[in-house]
């Protein structure tokens, strides 16, 4: 899914105004620096996908853009919005960068006791005050998206953990987020069940979704990226065309990593 020059072209309104821009975002624990002097642009539509080796950062940039995590510095903008990073956010307006900026974690993090309809049901009526009507036939024609027509009546605990993990998606979606980030969002199922929310993801990306995806898929980010940026020690080592950094990476620590991911 890689841009033609043609395409790129086509769109000059997407490098002038990105969807996400990120500007020497940094963010320690302690004395562990996690996100190191990180700068990257989304433009609308684009699917920006992640990788490097565990610990490299990639799970906590995801969690400074919505500001699960607050960066001790840099500038970050949401279409051309700052998000003050040096005082408090306002309630409303984090509530509003969350509810544009959606997220998707490893974990499902649905609610038990309440059955798959309810769950996307819940956030619509108590953030975007939707009356239950609406929230209720929005969140049927997601689950129909993502494959669980069938599965409003159910609870999370009689669902698969693919399932599981698409009626996440399905919640998130029902939100109408302008961007979706995904935190490996197939590293808990096994490879079966995994396929099953990859397909509902390149679904998303073929219909023009803004995502940035932390991702071990290898070959789903070749297949679906833009764009493949490459983390180590908390910084950005590599980025381009997922071609590119796949098949021709120039910094020595993305091939040892490369190597060892397909020598598994």
């Amino acid at each position: 899914m890689t841009n033609s020059p043609e395409a790129v072209s086509q769109r000059p309104e997407q490098m002038a105004a990105p969807a996400l821009a990120l500007r020497s975002i940094r963010k320690s624990y302690g004395d562990h620096v996690a996100v190191n002097d990180v700068s990257l642009e989304l433009a609308s539509g684009e699917v920006l996908a992640i990788i490097g080796p565990s610990g490299s950062g990639k799970s906590s940039l995801l969690r400074c853009i919505n500001l699960l995590e607050r960066p001790e510095s840099g500038v970050l903008e949401v279409f051309g919005k700052p998000i003050p990073l040096d005082r408090d956010v306002p309630a409303k307006d984090l509530a509003l960068l969350r509810r544009n900026v959606g997220m998707v974690f490893q974990s499902f993090n649905l609610f038990p006791h309440l059955t798959v309809l309810r769950n996307i049901t819940l956030p619509q009526e108590r953030v975007l005050k939707r009356n239950p009507e609406k929230a209720a036939q929005r969140a049927r024609e997601l689950l129909e998206r993502v494959g669980l027509a069938d599965k409003g009546d159910s609870y999370p605990g009689k669902l698969s953990g693919g399932q599981q993990q698409r009626v996440a998606i399905a919640r998130a979606l029902a939100m109408d987020p302008q961007i979706l980030l995904f935190d490996e969002p197939t590293s808990a199922l096994d490879p079966e069940l995994g396929l099953e929310v990859l397909a509902v993801m390149r679904g998303l990306a073929e219909a023009g979704t803004t995502m940035a995806v932390v991702t071990h898929e290898i070959h789903f980010a070749a297949e679906v990226a833009d764009r493949m940026i490459v983390m180590a020690d908390g910084r950005i080592i590599e980025q381009g065309p997922p071609e590119t950094v796949l098949d021709s990476p120039t910094s020595a620590r993305t091939q040892r990593f490369l190597r060892a991911v397909r020598g598994r």
